[in-house]
């Protein structure tokens, strides 16, 4: 069975930084993507940034240019850098892996941006 648990959220001022990480641990045969997705309260959950197997990167407009996706293949850890954050980046941060069988979700990581 694959388990994603994430962690590095917490409360920031705007302007601030956080570095989410989501460690992947079980078996995994084959991972073709991981990416990290948001929910705010009310809202529907939303894609933030992907990393493709093959390197290629994706990011939300909203986050471009100030939240960097990575991964460190060693640890099977994926990590999100967020930079000059926002109130509006507040939101429960998910880690998703695509892997050749299933997708995976983790539990979340509460981000809360003051004003």
């Amino acid at each position: 069975q694959v388990q994603l648990v994430e962690s590095g959220g917490g409360v920031v001022q705007a302007g601030g930084s956080l570095r989410l990480s989501c460690a992947a641990s079980g078996s995994i045969f084959r991972i073709n993507a991981m990416g990290w997705y948001r929910q705010a309260p009310g809202e529907q959950r939303e894609l933030v940034a992907t990393l493709a197997r093959a390197g290629s990167t994706y990011y939300a407009d909203s986050v471009k240019g100030r939240f960097t996706i990575s991964r460190d293949s060693a640890k099977n850890t994926l990590y999100l850098q967020m930079n000059s954050l926002k109130p509006e980046d507040t939101a429960v941060y998910y880690c998703k892996l695509d892997a050749s069988d299933s997708s995976y979700w983790g539990q979340g990581t509460q981000v809360t941006v003051s004003s």
